[in-house]
């Protein structure tokens, strides 16, 4: 099942106009879709499709194991020899040999870290490859793509030896809401928006997890089939997301994201949660989690100078590693014993809350389906992001909570977002005292608007506080 991703198409087609070859990156998360994007991509564009994917490292793997692999893969599809190069510099040249100048051909070096995983040469064996045989091919387009981004990035992005080289670096996010209700197919326009909501607040837009849903059975069912059995995707996927070696440290990584599964910090705070001073190792952790995906810096405006916020804290953006570290977690070793008695989602304590939360930060990582309706899809912002003040950051002891501060050049639009059942008309009178504490320049307007799952009490509407007024249910296209 194969969604969305146009965008991304359309700029990898474009390097067919070239008359040279291309050397592409493409980073994101686990199960975000990184392979069949490009699988799709070759097969749209009629070439020729190599890929050879690396082992995943364990205690016993070596370097001969991922050259094994490399053979095996391109000899079962080229026919070539099967015999293990000596090394990476022979392995580049034994590919190069199976390149056939003036065909369109897409090699995929898939996990590419994991090739490179215990060879200190594998980056330079490749620029060396690259610059003196794979680029001389005119229709290659050379993808390295992996999950563990912060690598590609160290290796590749950032790395002088590849400045000028590089044509293309894909990042790879969760897909946008409308394309997202596709899982469902027809079902989706006989769904309540709660449940589809639900199931979103869960997985997020992670392709691979909504492949699983059963558009015939209700969101609880969904999350239960999912979630809550042995074996299931959500149970075992955070795990193997660590094993993948995610990170530089992985088992010191999980312990700082789930210093975040509370709510947002800063980083100083997180080492407090840890029990260990601030140091280099949480804020290279904090920045390898928010390459690889997992966690977001609100780092927006402050609306009141216009200047960048330096007191930055960091959220889980991954809707599926907030609920696994809130929900799962907790209880996965009864789950794995077979004997979890799931009965309902109500039966988890503060569920109605965790799923406000959620449905807030699926609302905030898709900010941009949300402005056509706040009409601002044609204006430059300048700052999209929660936004926070503590109380003692002002003499008058006030602090505000903003779920989304929306800011351009000429306007301030603050964005109440809400889950509830029955949303009543203290909505409005929340919103009130949220702006009358925002000071901001003579010069900028403020707006206002309120997106919404649930009941909305007429008299909010007809108050007309908010400029804005948007049932989520219009981002999911229904």
């Amino acid at each position: 099942m194969f969604f969305g991703r146009e965008d991304l198409l359309e700029q990898l087609s474009s390097l067919w106009n070239k008359r040279v070859s291309s050397l592409v990156t493409c980073r994101g998360r686990r199960r975000i879709g990184k392979s069949t994007l490009i699988e799709q991509f070759a097969s749209r564009s009629k070439a020729r499709f190599l890929k050879i994917e690396g082992v995943r490292p364990e205690r016993k793997t070596t370097s001969g194991d991922e050259l094994a692999a490399f053979a095996k893969q391109l000899s079962d599809q080229c026919g070539c020899e099967r015999t293990p190069p000596l090394d990476w510099s022979d392995a580049f040249r034994r590919l190069d040999r199976e390149i056939r100048s003036g065909q369109k051909t897409v090699v995929l070096l898939d996990e590419v870290s994991w090739l490179a995983h215990l060879a200190d040469s594998f980056s330079s064996d490749l620029k060396i490859a690259w610059d003196n045989l794979l680029k001389k091919h005119d229709r290659l387009i050379l993808v390295l793509c992996g999950s563990v981004s912060s690598w590609i990035r160290d290796n590749i992005i950032d790395n002088s030896a590849f400045m000028g080289r590089r044509s293309l670096d894909l990042v790879m996010k969760e897909l946008p809401l409308k394309e997202c209700v596709k899982f469902w197919g027809q079902a989706a326009e006989r769904t309540p928006p709660r449940e589809i909501f639900d199931v979103l607040s869960v997985t997020g837009g992670v392709p691979r997890y909504l492949e699983e849903v059963d558009p015939g059975l209700s969101a609880a069912e969904n999350i239960r089939k999912l979630a809550f059995l042995p074996k299931s995707v959500l149970r075992t996927d955070f795990d193997e997301m660590f094993m993948d070696v995610i990170t530089e440290r992985p088992k010191f990584s999980a312990q700082v994201l789930r210093s975040l599964a509370a709510g947002p910090l800063r980083a100083t705070e997180v080492a407090q949660s840890l029990g260990i001073v601030k140091s280099g190792n949480v804020t290279n952790a904090l920045r390898q989690l928010e390459e690889a995906g997992f966690v977001s810096v609100e780092h927006g405006r402050n609306p009141e100078t216009g200047e960048e916020i330096r007191d930055r804290r960091y959220r889980i953006r991954d809707n599926y590693t907030r609920f696994y570290l809130k929900c799962i977690e907790p209880v996965k070793d009864v789950i794995d014993d077979g004997s979890f008695a799931f009965v309902s989602l109500d039966q988890f304590e503060g569920w109605n809350v965790d799923m406000g939360f959620a449905f807030e930060n699926l609302i905030v990582n898709n900010y941009r389906e949300l402005l056509p309706h706040l009409h601002l899809d044609r204006v430059l912002i300048v700052s999209a992001s929660p936004y926070c003040r503590q109380s003692s950051q002002r003499s008058s002891g006030e602090g505000v909570q903003v779920d989304l501060l929306l800011q351009t050049r000429q306007s301030i639009c603050v964005v109440e977002i809400k889950r509830r059942r029955y949303i009543g008309r203290e909505v409005v009178a929340e919103m009130v005292e949220k702006c009358r504490r925002i000071a901001r320049p003579k010069d900028v307007s403020l707006k206002t608007a309120l997106v919404y799952e649930g009941e909305l009490a007429p008299s909010v509407e007809a108050d007309g506080y908010f400029d804005a007024i948007v049932p989520a249910s219009c981002l999911l296209g229904l």
